[in-house]
């Protein structure tokens, strides 16, 4: 597959090239099955070594980093295909949970029930959860995500990877129709997180005077308990504002 996508990735490459400065590919460390960092490679689409300024961060809609030539390479997904070079090594596979950086992994799987599970197979270049929802923007997308790949986990089989990778060109293109999924007997998202819910419903309670694990949100929850965004660059820092912050970090691109 690596060989008929690659005039692909290297006229993708040329363009990056050609409208901005830096290299056309991008580095960066994911974990991998049961927690093995690896070197994951995609196409360059924000400004060259950007996060020297800003530190590890989740992207926002709307985020002034991407350039013009990476926002098409981001909406179409067309960004990630050096990650058939991953799969080629035996870091990913074609499906499976989204890599995770290990910046932010320490942290969610403290936050959100069950996130560990995620790194029990390897990551994809596609998935459930991909195919469903956006980039994580905060800690409710998590959470939704997180439901998706355990129902992943619980129902993998070939099938499964056959469905997901076919409906991957509708996500791909943009496709906001529905009736493919429903063609090929795709779970609803109703059903997937209602299991969530009722799987985390079962959790221990925690013990006394640890903070609350979080409440795993209905698809319509969008209330975020904790700030994972970041401030916009040149900003200034903005100061704790009481006691009631569980957690002060910045997860960004």
């Amino acid at each position: 597959m690596l060989i008929f996508a690659a005039p692909v990735i290297l006229l993708l490459a040329a363009l990056v090239k050609l409208t901005s400065s830096g290299p056309a590919f991008y580095s960066q460390t994911r974990l991998g099955k049961n927690g093995r960092p690896y070197r994951l490679y995609k196409l360059r689409t924000m400004a060259h070594d950007v996060e020297k300024l800003s530190g590890p961060r989740w992207s926002m809609p709307g985020d002034p980093r991407v350039t013009r030539l990476g926002r098409f390479l981001r909406t179409s997904h067309l960004d990630e295909l050096p990650q058939l070079w991953n799969v080629l090594k035996g870091d990913m596979s074609l499906v499976g949970p989204r890599p995770e950086r290990p910046e932010f992994v320490a942290p969610l799987k403290q936050a959100v029930p069950y996130y560990a599970d995620r790194l029990l197979v390897r990551p994809g270049v596609t998935g459930l959860a991909q195919i469903h929802l956006p980039a994580d923007t905060d800690l409710a997308s998590v959470r939704r995500k997180v439901a998706y790949d355990l129902y992943y986990l619980q129902n993998v089989s070939l099938w499964l990877d056959v469905r997901i990778f076919f409906l991957t060109a509708f996500y791909a293109a943009g496709s906001k129709v529905f009736w493919p999924f429903r063609l090929l007997g795709m779970p609803s998202p109703e059903g997937i997180e209602g299991a969530y819910r009722d799987r985390c419903a079962q959790l221990p309670p925690p013990p006394a005077g640890a903070v609350p694990m979080p409440t795993p949100p209905a698809a319509t929850d969008t209330v975020v308990d904790i700030d994972l965004g970041a401030r916009a660059e040149g900003s200034p820092p903005v100061a704790p504002t009481g006691a009631d912050t569980l957690v002060d970090i910045a997860l960004g691109a």
